[in-house]
């Protein structure tokens, strides 16, 4: 395999290398300029020129430069220094460096003699002066296309790094736009499991009650479609206030109250300012739906079912409580895996929307029964939530 690092440093003494060469050149250009035109610096500077004089003399010579920039930029985006092209685009930057500059050279002598600068007066005809001026300072020239060639590929490289940044975020935008689509799809789907698998267990209590008592069966028919249509209202919705969502669970707790009568009891405990709190849709439900099946129906006699929120540190935290025989008779079975399918869509539509800034706990109560608690942030519709 080949020493990368040594590579590395290989090319690195070549740049310095190149840079050190680079300046020599320059170095000697303008030392042979200044040897071979010695005799032209004491005609121009004999005289101490006056300012009027110097501005004459030194504006032409960059506003020339100035409208030839263009053409550098362009020829520095058609010929670009890159590996592959090299060789072949150095010789057309030398060759169009050599030619502007002559050119440069010329139109700014024919500038000078029409302007009378000094010394062009005292050269006479611009034959004259062309003959004795026209290969003097060309080296300025030569820099001043060098630093046009460089200023156009800074501009370049900033271009192409914010065409880059542009591109970036633009795929950054559409791959969020892309997950959060696919999570609102996946909180969809969970959500229409959860409908369906509440349809059914009221369905079959319905069943059940058709033969022991057929007018509470009707009247839960009729709390049903009750029910439904409220849940149509916001099927679109993940998530709804906990005031709407304690409304879903009351129309579900007057079905089960058909069912069974005096054996239900239910409390709630809401603080008033955790009504106006983001939660997601029928998240209650199917946890109440469990302490029935597992708190209730597991009593002999009438069981309870308590309900509460609060507000804590900026968290949203709903319990709901039944007492039933809890977690522990369940251990050897599974334990939270005994409550089935309920819990299981709960979970994973809490962490589709929050993430780790969720959680779930299920355990006995300290009072006897089982304890289900929803911690959640706590955000209102009016207030940003960065889901």
């Amino acid at each position: 395999m080949r020493d990368y690092g040594a590579m590395g440093q290989e090319s690195h003494w070549r740049l310095w290398l190149a840079v050190l060469v680079g300046w020599i050149l320059l170095g000697l250009t303008f030392t042979f300029n200044y040897y071979l035109f010695s005799d032209h610096y004491v005609a121009i500077f004999q005289r101490a020129p006056t300012l009027q004089q110097m501005l004459v003399w030194e504006l032409p010579y960059w506003l020339l430069w100035a409208l030839l920039t263009p053409a550098v930029f362009r020829l520095t985006r058609r010929f670009p220094l890159e590996r592959g092209r090299l060789l072949r685009n150095s010789l057309v930057h030398t060759s169009a460096c050599v030619a502007l500059s002559l050119a440069h050279r010329a139109v700014y002598l024919l500038a000078g003699w029409l302007l009378h600068v000094a010394v062009y007066r005292e050269l006479g005809s611009f034959s004259s002066v062309f003959n004795f001026l026209f290969f003097f300072n060309l080296p300025t020239g030569f820099m001043s296309y060098a630093t046009v060639l460089l200023v156009s590929y800074l501009v370049d490289y900033y271009r192409r790094h914010r065409e880059e940044e542009l591109k970036i975020s633009r795929l950054e935008a559409d791959l969020a736009r892309t997950q959060l689509e696919v999570t609102q799809a996946q909180l969809q789907a969970l959500k229409t499991q959860l409908q369906p698998h509440f349809l059914f267990n009221t369905l079959n209590s319905i069943s059940t009650l058709l033969d022991e008592d057929a007018e509470a069966a009707d009247e839960m028919l009729a709390r049903l479609g009750d029910f439904l249509r409220l849940t149509l209202e916001n099927s679109g919705a993940q998530e709804v206030t906990l005031q709407e969502e304690l409304e879903f669970l009351r129309c579900y707790l007057e079905i089960e109250r058909v069912r069974f009568q005096d054996r239900l009891a239910v409390r709630m405990e809401i603080e008033p300012e955790t009504l106006e709190a983001r939660v997601p849709n029928l998240i209650l439900q199917p946890i109440v739906e469990n302490a029935i099946r597992h708190g209730i129906v597991a009593r002999a006699g009438a069981g309870s079912i308590e309900i509460s929120s609060r507000r804590d540190d900026g968290r949203l935290k709903l319990r709901v409580k039944d007492d039933g025989p809890g977690l522990k008779p369940n251990a050897a079975k599974g334990g939270e895996s005994r409550h089935g399918l309920g819990f299981a869509l709960t979970r994973a539509r809490l962490e589709r929307l929050y993430d780790a800034r969720q959680n779930l706990c299920i355990s006995d109560a300290p009072e006897g029964g089982l304890q289900v608690v929803v911690e959640l942030p706590f955000s209102t519709f009016d207030t940003l939530s960065c889901h």
